[in-house]
């Protein structure tokens, strides 16, 4: 039976991310979580403006009173989650992007599970619908360890409710392209008892502004490198694990890597690039890539990307991106 009404402080601490979101859609975002079946002890609320333009605070003064309002310089997405970290009190964590919004039954059935099962972790799913159903069905909890072994992680910060105590001195590392990538797979492997739920309890919106669509030259280098950077970083930290923990974290490096290649290959196009950046990953024992059968799509992309005439095909036959304006 679980033990988190004994416990004091708020049950979950939602950690909303701020910078020049329009205010109708922050309004939207505070009212899904004011919107939950939670009492106001059992909810905390910490808004973290990155150093928008203009200060939301005079759009959501019916708000204020029952939210923690942090305004700092611009520091990028995980500096303003580690603030908001560093200043929660709940027992559980939400980060929440606040041009999305939560769903109330959904969610409400993560909720459930934190109340009365004691859970580390509860994973959801997003969607771009208002009338998502909820599961009928409560799923036979996991650890991380062998989650991970035996799945595709999704990586992002917001598709799952988790204990923050987990965390120990895990933070985000500032100034990262996809910073979720190397933070979820550490935090997962530190969870014992993850309940991997149906639930569509996230509200997805893709904006224009958002950072998930640019697309200049300048930023397809630093995501690529910054893939690079977060590799070399959770192979290293897969190489100081236990042995189930190391197989694990290597299942997720080798699914990062052919995402990587992928994208090289994506974003700039050019076989010089391409084998510039393989040599590196052979460098560091990464290529060619195991040839486990993770997926039909990682086996065949692992078997064709082996060879310098594979790569080549890969290179002229992938999708085109769409021209830049």
């Amino acid at each position: 039976m679980q033990d988190t009404q004994n416990n004091k402080g708020p049950l979950v601490s939602f950690i909303l991310t701020y910078y020049n979101v329009p205010t109708d859609m922050l309004r939207r975002c505070l009212g899904s979580i004011f919107a939950l079946s939670l009492s106001e002890e059992e909810r905390e609320i910490i808004l973290i403006d990155d150093g928008s333009d203009v200060s939301p605070i005079s759009e959501i003064s019916d708000y204020i009173d029952r939210i923690v309002y942090l305004r700092q310089k611009n520091g990028g997405l995980s500096v303003a989650r580690n603030v908001g970290l560093d200043v929660a009190k709940g027992q559980y964590i939400q980060f929440v992007d606040t041009d999305d919004y939560l769903l109330r039954g959904p969610y409400s059935h993560c909720l459930d599970i934190v109340r009365y099962h004691n859970p580390d972790m509860v994973m959801f799913n997003a969607t771009d619908k208002d009338d998502a159903e909820v599961p009928l069905t409560l799923p036979e909890p996991v650890d991380g360890a062998t989650y991970m072994k035996h799945n595709n992680l999704r990586a992002t910060a917001w598709g799952y409710i988790f204990r923050r105590k987990s965390l120990v001195d895990l933070r985000f590392t500032p100034g990262l392209v996809h910073e979720d990538e190397e933070f979820t797979p550490q935090l997962v492997l530190r969870c014992e008892k993850i309940y991997v739920t149906e639930s569509e309890a996230y509200h997805y919106t893709t904006r224009d502004e958002s950072i998930t669509t640019k697309h200049g030259r300048k930023w397809k280098l630093k995501r690529l490198n910054d893939t690079e950077h977060i590799l070399f970083h959770l192979q290293r930290v897969g190489e100081s694990l236990p042995m189930e923990e190391s197989k694990a974290m290597m299942r997720r490096v080798n699914q990062l890597t052919m995402d990587y290649i992928y994208n090289i290959i994506m974003l700039t196009r050019s076989l010089q690039n391409l084998e510039e950046r393989i040599a590196r990953l052979e460098k560091k024992g990464l290529f060619p890539l195991p040839s486990n059968n993770y997926t039909k799509k990682y086996k065949v992309f692992s078997a064709i990307s082996r060879t310098k005439a594979g790569r080549k095909i890969l290179l002229y036959t992938l999708p085109m991106m769409k021209k830049e304006k």
